[in-house]
């Protein structure tokens, strides 16, 4: 039985990240399996005994991407089953800022997390299975309960397309400071991103969540 502490476990695990690191560097065709069994300290053989080929490997890199991200949002994407019906819009509004938070922390903080993004940039400008892979394991349950919660929070339609785009506006917002980490670092002459400029982060997108929510739920009444 292999466990996560096995060498075969950490091996395929070492490929999986340099497949990420690769893959959302170079592309999937500028990328070889020598390249990623290089960066993995592991026989490029190694490759076709855990994911067959390099398109094995792939699918492996978007579901493990799908896995972290699900991990790291928590109850957003916990397969929990939730009755929107009967949120209080206060109940709501501090459910989408712990989702909010999560991702926040996960998206801007972890070092894993630039690799996954820009894995995951890279996987959904081209349609294929990599890219359903990501949509039906991550982008559509994330974004329904954003919307569910949005709803019950504001009193609008959950998949109107307006809530639709407020609440992939929200969520870009947090997507924007890891792809521009480097550029907003310089701007704001911070040397990294530590707790302290992490709660400054988390502090100014909870307040465009008040206020979009509190001017939604004033249009309402």
């Amino acid at each position: 039985m292999t466990t996560r502490s096995s060498p075969t476990h950490q091996t395929r695990l070492a490929l999986i990240q340099a497949g990420l690191l690769l893959f959302g560097e170079n592309g999937f065709e500028a990328t070889s399996t020598r390249d990623i069994a290089a960066q993995a300290k592991a026989n490029i053989g190694s490759i076709a005994y855990h994911f067959g080929n390099k398109e094995g490997l792939h699918a492996a890199c978007a579901e493990h991407a799908v896995l972290l991200i699900r991990e790291a949002s928590g109850g957003a994407l916990a397969g929990e089953v939730i009755d929107y019906t009967r949120l209080s819009p206060d109940q709501a509004h501090v459910m989408i800022e712990a989702i909010l938070e999560r991702m926040i922390a996960f998206v801007t903080a972890s070092e894993e997390a630039g690799s996954i993004i820009q894995f995951v940039l890279r996987a959904i400008a081209v349609p294929g299975p990599t890219l359903d892979t990501l949509y039906h394991g991550l982008f559509e349950p994330i974004h329904k309960q954003c919307c569910m919660l949005w709803g019950a929070a504001t009193g609008m339609e959950a998949e109107a397309n307006e809530t639709r785009l407020l609440v992939f506006s929200m969520i870009g917002q947090v997507i924007y400071f890891r792809i521009a980490r480097e550029a907003i670092a310089k701007r704001m002459a911070w040397n990294r991103i530590s707790e302290d400029e992490l709660g400054q982060v988390t502090r100014i997108i909870k307040s465009n969540l008040s206020a979009i929510i509190a001017a939604r739920q004033a249009l309402k009444s």
